[in-house]
């Protein structure tokens, strides 16, 4: 059958080189229903609740601050070592679109749990609208994407073997889910050691994570027990900051009467 030979756009080649440097992280998939009544009441009485990719990367980097596993990154690079981390770097998946086409890019935000949730949410939500050449990391991950294969590989190969370059770029964990768009699981795949996805809050609460992780560097029952440490962290101070930040509004429409 004929058809025709299209050139693969700069944003494609991007997935395409990150899928190639996601195979080699052995990543394991642990699944769970989170109970979330405090966090889904706080957003359900907030006049604009921030978002749940700001939520969960402010949450998994408070929970990071106290384990340093989940700020550690495995490379094989002059030899296997373990590089920990002073703080969380998030990278976040954010669909866009450019010249026409449906693509992924990723935001960083560091050091979330240092950072006002509304100011996490404000990053993640800026690079959803913003133009893209406004925005630094799409503009050096496209310009790396633009480049001839050969060097493409060499960027990457140091993006992936150099303690700083890696953390830079990958990060220390990623957020990539597809609730906004319906239901569903997502299994996502990354370079990087951890990936959470969610699933859509339910009326009673109720909300399907997914933590992939590098088996390399974490096993599953330590996850299961940071999971349980997240789930605490999200109905407690994630929602008492939810609280707080609509408080201001209450107030107005309180003293503005019926």
């Amino acid at each position: 059958m004929r058809g025709k030979t299209r050139r693969i756009s700069a944003p494609r080649r991007l997935i395409a080189d990150l899928m190639h440097a996601s195979q080699g992280v052995p990543l394991i998939s642990y699944r769970r229903t989170l109970h979330l009544g405090p966090l889904a009441r706080a957003r359900a009485a907030a006049a604009s609740p921030p978002g749940f990719a700001a939520i969960f990367a402010k949450a998994f980097s408070l929970v990071a601050r106290d384990e340093p596993l989940l700020r550690t990154l495995y490379i094989d690079f002059p030899w296997p070592h373990f590089f920990e981390l002073p703080k969380s770097v998030g990278m976040i998946a954010v669909a866009r679109r450019i010249d026409g086409e449906d693509c992924v890019l990723m935001q960083k935000v560091t050091a979330a749990d240092t950072l006002p949730l509304h100011e996490v949410d404000a990053i993640i939500r800026g690079a959803s609208t913003a133009p893209i050449e406004t925005v630094p990391m799409f503009r050096k991950l496209l310009r790396i994407s633009r480049m001839p294969w050969p060097l493409r590989r060499i960027a990457w190969w140091a993006g992936m073997s150099l303690d700083r370059p890696r953390a830079n770029f990958f990060g220390s964990f990623g957020i990539s889910s597809v609730s906004a768009f319906g239901p569903g699981d997502l299994y996502p795949v990354s370079p990087g050691p951890y990936i959470l996805s969610y699933g859509r809050l339910s009326d009673d609460g109720r909300l399907e994570v997914v933590v992939r992780f590098d088996h390399r560097v974490i096993d599953a029952a330590p996850i299961a027990r940071l999971t349980t440490r997240l789930e605490q962290v999200l109905n407690t101070t994630i929602a008492a900051e939810i609280e707080r930040l609509d408080r201001p509004a209450r107030a107005l429409r309180a003293a503005a009467g019926p």
